[in-house]
């Protein structure tokens, strides 16, 4: 198997880049934290640490998995140079569509590809292998890097051109955080009235209103307190600030959208940089007090 590229050791990271050095890659690997990159190389013997972008010019394929997109640009423009004509970008972050697009035809005029490719599913699917990947790019660039997708996937599904799987992640994750606020604030009002809050979960797990949050969230990291989910809040507010420029972009306003963002953002601000997104329901609850 061909030697891959892997920018971005955190929490979704490292279980993928796992998997991968289990399915017969040989990793080349880079992140901010050299801790956690000597930690990893030790843990998969064979995997090399990359002490430059020079590292990486054995590479058909390189995989970003990193914060936002000023963080890509400036880690793929400068890594791009020293890539083989025709390698191929794997850029797996919650990236802006509109500068993915712009990447890309960067990228191109180097000889060298990219397809979007974020994931959604959060840790635990992210250990198993079974991540819900949406790609955006040249259908021929998808599948040749199809394979390696579904070491790490398990719903795989090309969704358009270049920079279409960033804008679908984005709107995944605005309808996310507009169900987990409209949870959060139906569990804070039942509780209020005098309902049991694990009884308000129970009940709409079993009615109409039933999402994610209710089913995956609500009693796991939320009415418990543990807030551990391990995706943070200022990760679902850039997201959803994203979903609202996408739809300003196109001329839509997305009402809610823009009031969805707004109230992530904030939260995001008062609550930390280290917050869980599931700490939006205690948030939730101190702006009624």
């Amino acid at each position: 198997m061909s030697h891959i590229g892997f920018i971005g050791l955190g929490m979704m990271g490292q279980p993928m880049a796992h998997l991968l050095h289990g399915a017969g890659y040989t990793l080349v690997v880079r992140d901010a934290n050299s801790t956690v990159v000597q930690a990893f190389v030790q843990a998969h013997p064979g995997t090399v640490a990359a002490s430059g972008s020079a590292d990486f010019a054995g590479c058909a394929a390189v995989i970003t998995m990193l914060p936002n997109s000023d963080i890509v640009d400036a880690v793929v423009k400068e890594l791009a140079p020293s890539l083989p004509r025709g390698a191929c970008i794997i850029e797996m972050s919650s990236a802006d569509p509109t500068r993915t697009r712009a990447l890309a035809a960067h990228l191109a005029g180097l000889g060298l590809g990219l397809i979007d490719a974020p994931v959604s599913g959060g840790v635990k699917k992210a250990q198993a292998g079974t991540l819900a990947i949406m790609v955006g790019g040249e259908p021929a660039l998808f599948e040749a890097q199809k394979p390696v997708l579904e070491v790490m996937g398990k719903a795989i599904t090309f969704v358009g051109p270049v920079g279409a799987g960033h804008a679908l992640k984005a709107l995944n994750n605005y309808v996310s955080a507009a169900a987990l606020i409209a949870t959060a604030e139906a569990i804070h009002v039942g509780a209020a009235f005098g309902i049991d809050r694990a009884l308000i979960v129970n009940v709409i797990n079993a009615s109409t209103g039933k999402n994610n949050t209710t089913e995956n969230k609500a009693h796991q990291y939320m009415l418990n307190g543990a807030f551990n989910s391990g995706f943070s809040l200022a990760l679902q507010a850039k997201d959803v600030g994203i979903a609202a420029s996408l739809g300003q972009s196109v001329k839509h306003p997305m009402t809610l959208a823009q009031k969805v963002s707004g109230m992530t953002d904030e939260a995001s601000r008062a609550l930390g940089a280290q917050a869980d997104h599931t700490e939006l329901y205690a948030y939730v609850g101190q702006q009624a007090g």
